[in-house]
């Protein structure tokens, strides 16, 4: 335990770095590991990490440390110290969604992504608290209880990724994963003023990973720098077989080299909505500074186009009708009975045990959008609702292949607000809704999509701004928002 006093406080700055000083003799894995289990535990209060898996982190940097002083050449994130979400299986591991539904239950199997960290010598520190079953926009809806943020407790740290998020905003990981079905990594992101990277769709293996809408889903990536976030991606987003719907060509299998290196000073077309900036929703403040931002670069050569955009109204309207549905018949299988919670009593019939366990193992967030998904695919609603919803998504699509026909990039918001007070939307689950009103576009057309944390606002709580690129084309992306990142 004499580590914790001698080496508390590692200062890390970035994997490059970190790796270094281990290459360097200044540190080893089991220092920092030791160092971020002592930041877990000082933590506690923000209950960030609802699974710690302090032994077998410490012994697996001790074998990391002995293969580096025998001689071995260290993998690419070798002794990088890893937080995941609750909803991304790791073998041996509790998994649990955060749900009283799973609660117990030990992975057989790792996720894919979780497996290529593995492989490139990462070490999983534990896994962080959520919203149930990944259903929420603040981290109110966990069976563990609520995320607290970092910068200031009586505010939520978003959701559903917010455990994820606090983990890197408080220093208790180098980075973490999460899961975005419509902003679940880069609202969060916005709110704990760290980096937050949701990939194209079929970018990352979804195989592991507990499903809430399989069309919208996609492991995501909390981090403190660009560069670190690529180093991530480029491991994870390798080919699996396990996922039918993965892009088969790994398009990032040198995007963390290429972030490294890249020094280019390219001109860009970016484009905003105009109903986006404009929208009574909208926190002033987060305006006037993101449209500075489009000023700046407007000066510095890159092409600013206004582009009017007619669906804003539809987009969270679409997205939930369809995510509902999904979400109704992929929770269709935790019925006790396979796995899952079940009921202690058993005198009634087979009906009734199913309803009892499913009434005692979800949360109420997540019945709620059971109900609506059941509700929009009814035999009397399914035209009404859900055909109507995947019609808009299709609109969606071509307009964005439009927008991108003539632009590199779309900058929008994150969210309407900062981090707002704990509590102050769960009795209204329309205005909580409303808070991904610019970030499911993202899921809706499956393009990549990162929260920056840029700004500052007068109330002392950190945002930023999106970015969004073309589907496949992470690497624009990310070198434009080093660039972003570096100027601010």
């Amino acid at each position: 335990m004499m580590l914790i006093y001698l080496l508390a406080m590692y200062p890390f700055q970035s994997i490059t770095a970190y790796q270094k000083d281990l290459l360097d003799n200044k540190t080893s894995c089991v220092a920092v590991v030791t160092d971020y289990l002592q930041k877990i535990n000082t933590h506690q209060a923000l209950n960030a990490f609802v699974h710690v898996f302090a032994e077998e982190a410490i012994e697996t940097a001790r074998q990391l440390d002995q293969k580096r002083q025998a001689g071995a050449v260290p993998k690419k994130l070798h002794g990088v110290v890893i937080g995941i979400k609750d909803v991304i299986c790791y073998k041996d591991h509790p998994v649990t969604a955060a749900s009283t539904m799973l609660k117990g239950f030990i992975s057989p199997y790792n996720a894919s992504a979780i497996q290529f960290l593995i492989d490139e010598e990462a070490i999983i520190i534990g896994s962080c608290n959520c919203d149930e079953f990944a259903m929420g926009s603040s981290n109110e809806n966990s069976m563990y209880g609520n995320v607290l943020n970092a910068a200031d407790n009586t505010k939520v740290p978003g959701g559903s990724s917010g455990g994820s998020a606090v983990a890197v905003q408080a220093d208790m990981c180098m980075v973490s994963l999460g899961s975005d079905t419509g902003g679940s990594v880069r609202q969060p992101a916005d709110f704990c003023g760290v980096i937050g990277l949701k990939p194209s769709y079929g970018c990352i293996s979804r195989y592991g990973l507990i499903a809430y809408a399989s069309s919208f889903d996609q492991i995501g990536i909390f981090g403190k720098s660009i560069a670190d976030v690529s180093l991530i991606l480029e491991i994870i987003s390798r080919p699996d077989d396990y996922d039918s719907t993965m892009n088969k060509v790994h398009y990032c299998a040198h995007i963390g080299s290429a972030i490294q290196n890249n020094h280019q000073e390219k001109k860009h077309n970016i484009a905003y909505f105009k109903q986006v900036l404009d929208h009574a929703a909208l926190d002033k403040e987060i305006r006037s500074n993101i449209y500075q931002t489009l000023d700046q670069l407007k000066k510095d050569g890159h092409t600013i186009t206004a582009i009017d955009f007619d669906y804003l109204d539809y987009i969270v309207p679409a997205y939930y009708v369809l995510t509902t549905a999904e979400a109704s018949s992929n929770l269709a299988r935790y019925d006790g009975i396979r796995y899952g919670h079940n009921s202690k009593e058993t005198s009634h019939a087979l009906t009734e045990y199913y309803i009892k366990n499913r009434s005692e193992g979800f949360g109420k967030e997540v019945k709620k959008r059971i109900m609506l998904g059941n509700f929009v695919l009814s035999s009397g609603y399914y035209d009404a609702y859900f055909n109507k919803a995947q019609q808009v998504r299709q609109l969606l699509v071509e307009k964005t292949n439009e927008v991108f026909e003539s632009c590199d990039m779309i900058i929008m918001p994150n969210s309407p607000s900062t981090a707002f007070a704990l509590g102050e939307k769960n009795q209204d689950p329309i205005a909580m809704y409303l808070s991904d009103i610019y970030t499911v576009f993202a899921n809706l057309t499956g393009i990549p999509a990162i929260a920056l944390p840029l700004y500052t606002h007068s109330n002392g709580m950190p945002y930023g701004l999106q970015l969004l690129g073309k589907r496949n084309d992470e690497l624009q992306v990310l070198q434009f928002s080093k660039k972003l990142v570096s100027t601010h």
